[in-house]
C-alpha cells in the first residue's frame, strides 16, 4: 500500500495516456507548440514518475512553424503491442494524424506516418485479440454540426504495415448526454463480454467529464452507462480544489486492478496558471461497469492505493549546463533552430544567441523553459550580458502565450544600461518597474506565493535586492489568457527584430518549489 497524492505529474501536462508492458507503466502528454513534443513517463507504481525522453525530439518528426501556443500537438494515445511501441497523434497545425513507432520507450522513435482520411484530432488505436487494430477517433457530425461542439467517435480498422485504414468507418458515439459537446478523447478496451469506450465531454474547461459505454460488437452499437458521467467535478462548484477533470485513460496492473490517468487542473483563488495536470484515480469493475474512486466518485488529493512503492529521486527543474545535451525537461517555442544556443562555445555556460524574434512572434524565439508546477515557487538564473543598442534584451520570462507573458531583463534604453520588468497583456507592452544596472554580470530572481510575485536582482547573489513585490499573476491564467497550455518559465535572448550578433550567457539556472 502506497500513498497518491495528486496530481501525479504537476503542471502542464494535459491529455495523459498510459501503456504497461509487464510491470512497466509508460506515460505521455499534449505539448501543443513546444518542442521536443510528447514527453514520455516511465514507473512502476503509477505515483512515481521519470521522464526517459521526448518523443518527437527531431525537426523531421513534427512541424510547429507558425502554430499558435495552443495549436501544434494535440491529445496522443500511447499503446505497446508484440514488442512495438504504437505513438498515434495529430498535428493540428500541419498534417494531420500521424503515427510514430519504436521498438523501445527510450526510442528512437520513427519518422511520422500519416494516416489519410482521419480528420478530426484525439486518435486512438485499439488491439483486438483476433488480429485486427481498429483507429479510434472524433470528427464534427458527419449528419450536420447542429451547434457548438456536435462531435462525434468513430471506428475504422487500420493496417499498420501499410499505415493506411481499411474498409468504411462507423460512427459509434455522440456523447452521453444529451445534446453533448465534444465528445472527444476516446479509447477502446475489452474487458469480460464487452468493448468498452471511455471519452470525455462537455469541453476541456469546467463542464469536462468522463462517460463510457459498452457493446458486444466491436463496431456497435453502443450502450450508455445510466450512471453517466462516471467522473465530474462540475458539481462541486468553481471554488474546488480540483477542477476540470476528464479525458481519462484506463490501465491495469498484473495482479488485475484498475486506475484511470486523467486531466484535471488546480486553480488559486480562481485562477489556473499551470494549465491541466494528470491525475490518478482507483477504478473497480461493479455490474460490468468501471466505478472510479467507488465510494467517493471523485479525484482524491490523497488517498492510498494498493500498490508497492517504487520512489523515485526528485527531478529538480536545475541545470549548470555542464554536460553536452539540455536535460529532458527543457522546451522550445515551435521547432529550434541551428542557431539559438550552444553549451560549448563557453564550457559550463548555456549561450543564448540574440535572434531578432520576440516572445511576442509566432516564430522560435530564443528561450527555453520549463513547466510551472507549483503555485509556489522560486526560479533563478546567474548571467553575463551586455546589450550593445537598444533593443537587445535577456533575463527571465514567465510565458503563457504570445500575448500574455512577463519579461524581467537586462536591456538598453535610450543608450543606458537597465533592469526592468515589462508585463505583456493582451499583446500590449508596459514597463512595470525599472533601475539603472551597468554591471556585466547580474542575478535575477523571481518568487511566486498565492498568485503574487515579487522580483530580485543584483550583481551577487548575496546582495539581490527587492525591484517589485504585488503582481498578481492571474493575467497569465487560462480563465484571463484563455487556450489549452500551462506556464512555462525559462531564460530568453533577443534582439527584437534587428540583426545582431550578440549572446547572452547564463551560468546556471534553478527553479526550487516552494512550501505548498
Amino acid at each position: 500500500m502506497i500513498i497518491l497524492k495528486n496530481p501525479i505529474l504537476s503542471g502542464f501536462y494535459p491529455d495523459p495516456s498510459i501503456c504497461r508492458v509487464d510491470k512497466d507503466y509508460y506515460l505521455v502528454n499534449s505539448t501543443f507548440c513546444y518542442f521536443p513534443a510528447i514527453p514520455i513517463f516511465h514507473s512502476r507504481d503509477l505515483v512515481h514518475w521519470e521522464q526517459i525522453g521526448n518523443i518527437l525530439n527531431r525537426n523531421s518528426q513534427v512541424d510547429l512553424s507558425g502554430c499558435e501556443h495552443s495549436g501544434g500537438i494535440f491529445a496522443p494515445t500511447i499503446r505497446w503491442h508484440d514488442g512495438t511501441f504504437y505513438l498515434i497523434t495529430t498535428n493540428m497545425s500541419h498534417g494531420g494524424t500521424f503515427i510514430v513507432t519504436a521498438q523501445s520507450s527510450f526510442g528512437p522513435w520513427s519518422e511520422p506516418h500519416f494516416i489519410a482520411g482521419t480528420d478530426g484530432m484525439d486518435p486512438s488505436l485499439f488491439f483486438d485479440s483476433d488480429g485486427r487494430v481498429f483507429y479510434v477517433g472524433t470528427r464534427p457530425n458527419s449528419g450536420g454540426v447542429r451547434y457548438f461542439g456536435d462531435w462525434e467517435i468513430w471506428i475504422c480498422e487500420i493496417d499498420l504495415q501499410k499505415m493506411e485504414l481499411v474498409g468504411e468507418d462507423t460512427v459509434i458515439w455522440r456523447g452521453a448526454l444529451r445534446g453533448a459537446a465534444w465528445p472527444e478523447g476516446p479509447h477502446l478496451y475489452k474487458h469480460g463480454l464487452y468493448y468498452y469506450l471511455l471519452s470525455a465531454e462537455g469541453g476541456t474547461e469546467f463542464f469536462h467529464a468522463v462517460v463510457v459505454a459498452r457493446s458486444e460488437c466491436i463496431t456497435g452499437p453502443y450502450e450508455g452507462n445510466p450512471a453517466n458521467p462516471i467522473l465530474t467535478h462540475r458539481h462541486l462548484g468553481r471554488n474546488s480544489t480540483i477542477v476540470n477533470v476528464g479525458h481519462g485513460d484506463l490501465i491495469d496492473t498484473p495482479d488485475g486492478a484498475w486506475f484511470m490517468v486523467l486531466l484535471g487542473s488546480r486553480p488559486c483563488e480562481g485562477y489556473t496558471n499551470m494549465g491541466r495536470e494528470t491525475f490518478l484515480a482507483s477504478v473497480e469493475w461493479q455490474n460490468e461497469w468501471p466505478i472510479v474512486n467507488p465510494g467517493h466518485g471523485r479525484v482524491e488529493e490523497i488517498q492510498t492505493i494498493n500498490m508497492n512503492g517504487c520512489p523515485l529521486p526528485p527531478q529538480p527543474c536545475c541545470d549548470h549546463f555542464e554536460g553536452a545535451y539540455l536535460n529532458n525537461q527543457w522546451m522550445f517555442l515551435r521547432n529550434p533552430t541551428a542557431n539559438l544556443y550552444s553549451l560549448s562555445e563557453r564550457k559550463g555556460f548555456l549561450r543564448l544567441f540574440l535572434k531578432p524574434q520576440t516572445l511576442s512572434d509566432l516564430d522560435n524565439p530564443a528561450f527555453l523553459g520549463v513547466r510551472q508546477r507549483h503555485q509556489n515557487y522560486l526560479v533563478q538564473t546567474k548571467m553575463e550580458f551586455t546589450p550593445h543598442f537598444d533593443g537587445e534584451t535577456s533575463g527571465l520570462a514567465v510565458v503563457q502565450n504570445n500575448h500574455y507573458n512577463i519579461r524581467f531583463e537586462k536591456a538598453l534604453q535610450n543608450g543606458r544600461a537597465v533592469v526592468q520588468i515589462v508585463q505583456i497583456i493582451n499583446n500590449e507592452e508596459k514597463i512595470i518597474a525599472q533601475e539603472p544596472f551597468s554591471g556585466d554580470v547580474l542575478y535575477l530572481k523571481i518568487v511566486e506565493h498565492r498568485r503574487i510575485i515579487r522580483f530580485f536582482y543584483g550583481e551577487s547573489e548575496d546582495t539581490q535586492q527587492l525591484m517589485f513585490d504585488s503582481l498578481d499573476s492571474k493575467m497569465l491564467s487560462t480563465e484571463i489568457a484563455g487556450g489549452f497550455v500551462g506556464c512555462s518559465i525559462g531564460l530568453f535572448a533577443t534582439s527584437n527584430g534587428k540583426k545582431s550578433d550578440g549572446y547572452s550567457d547564463f551560468e546556471w539556472f534553478e527553479y526550487i518549489p516552494a512550501d505548498e
